[in-house]
């Protein structure tokens, strides 16, 4: 345990800090308004300058939420090297817990079902022409009876036995293939509320040939239509016999079409769809090769705050395979990343820590994360952050400076040694023993440092 007294006087004769050069414009951002800025300019000299090695040019991909494996065991292996196993499996299993409040969200996310499903068709909506008079209506679409039903009540589905929605989901079916872009939202509508709550109908639906049909739709230019049916799958995905299903038929790529080009809701559920499918391993490098971490990382950049917490979500359960974190870091997912640590109160920061730490597995994520700034929001977590976002904080500056004496310069610069004493006396059972561990590797840099120097 280092005392107070000590991380005061290191603060003056840390000789670490003088042994690296941390200047990236980058860094130089005021993320907080906390002591560390001002601590920190203990540690500055104006001369020095720092240059890092540029990140490799990996094949860039994308993804987004729904229900979130827990099972995180398999990924124990993966952790940092230095890290014991049974150590790594508790903070993975710990890190998981940060999407707990909205991994297992309804299938249905948007919640406005019944509105979406009654929506005029845009050529139905009447048109006033340049002479003010009203166009008349078009003739509907023969439509066959179930389908006309503008008003579709859940009380209605949950009330139908499977055998008894057999010729209804036929029905469904076979309006998918109409001419009319009326009677596909229609049927596309009716298959998303049929498969919302319940899994006997996903089955159904599913064994009925449904799935073939939808994936084609995923690319309608209509875009209600492209809705109902990205969420139709998603919904039908839940079931785990549909997943490889789904995959086989070729939604891969096209919910990746529909997470570059939907509306807001679409691209959702569309990055919810696809980490469901990811909830089966073979999957997830397939996803990643098909070109899914790109439009997650947009997703995460210029998405609703439902959005951005989809994309953390599917980008953390893809990241767990290697290639992935490469493609993650190549698509620009460390930036933004880092800006969400920084954003206190947010709801954010925990989970953009959770996804920091899992890219910090490879040297390019850790190289990303320090030229991004991230060690400074770290730093700025530990000060300011919650309980669970002090360990998350720790535990990513430990996996982060573990192997690089380097790194550890550039926290002692940011003022990092006060804030981890702190953490180490007054943190979580689990952050003072990460604390206390980081400033021990800064120790045996310090003294490694006046023993070259004597």
């Amino acid at each position: 345990m280092v005392s107070l007294e000590e991380s005061r006087s290191n603060s003056t004769r840390f000789p670490i800090a003088r042994s690296y050069q941390y200047h990236s414009s980058k860094s130089q951002r005021h993320i907080g308004r906390s002591m560390r800025t001002i601590r920190s300019n203990f540690f500055q000299d104006d001369n020095s300058s720092c240059s890092f090695t540029e990140k490799s040019t990996c094949v860039s991909e994308n993804l987004t939420d729904s229900v979130v494996d827990l099972r995180l065991g398999e990924l124990a292996s993966r952790n940092n090297k230095s890290v014991n196993s049974s150590a790594a499996e508790e903070d993975l299993l710990d890190l998981s817990q940060a999407f707990s409040d909205f991994s297992a969200c309804s299938s249905d996310i948007s919640g406005e079902l019944q509105r979406l499903a009654t929506l005029p068709s845009p050529e139905y909506v009447q048109k006033t022409d340049v002479c003010g008079e009203t166009e008349p209506e078009p003739e509907p679409e023969p439509c066959m009876g179930f389908l006309q039903r503008e008003n579709f009540s859940t009380e209605i589905i949950e009330s139908i036995s499977p055998e008894d929605l057999q010729p209804t989901v036929k029905i469904c079916i076979d309006g998918l293939q109409s001419p009319s872009v009326a009677v596909k939202r229609s049927a596309a509508a009716k298959l998303r509320l049929l498969a919302k709550n319940r899994a006997d109908n996903r089955v159904l639906i599913a064994e009925s040939g449904a799935v073939p049909v939808l994936v084609p739709l995923l690319r309608c230019s209509d875009p209600w239509t492209q809705e109902h049916t990205v969420t139709a799958l998603l919904n039908l995905s839940l079931h785990e016999d549909n997943k490889m299903l789904i995959t086989n038929a070729g939604a891969v790529k096209s919910l990746i079409y529909v997470l570059k080009t939907g509306t807001e809701t679409s691209k959702q559920n569309a990055a919810c769809a696809l980490l469901s499918l990811a909830l089966v391993e073979e999957n997830k490098t397939s996803i990643g090769a098909s070109g899914a971490i790109p439009p997650l990382v947009s997703l995460l950049l210029n998405g609703s705050n439902r959005g951005k917490k989809d994309a953390l979500t599917t980008l953390y359960k893809l990241c767990s395979v290697k290639q992935n974190k490469e493609r993650a870091v190549s698509a620009g997912a460390v930036k933004p990343l880092v800006e969400m640590v920084a954003e206190q109160g947010t709801g954010m920061a925990e989970k953009a820590m959770v996804v920091l730490n899992s890219l910090a597995g490879i040297q390019e994520g850790k190289d990303a994360i320090v030229e991004e700034g991230g060690i400074a929001a770290l730093v700025e977590a530990i000060e300011d952050g919650s309980v669970k976002g002090k360990e998350f904080a720790v535990l990513t500056l430990l996996q982060l400076c573990v192997d690089s004496v380097r790194n550890r310069g550039f926290l002692v610069r940011e003022g990092g040694i006060p804030p981890l004493v702190a953490l180490s006396q007054t943190g979580s059972v689990r952050a003072k023993h990460k604390a206390e561990t980081l400033l021990r590797y800064l120790r045996e840099s310090r003294q490694e440092a006046s023993t070259s120097s004597s």
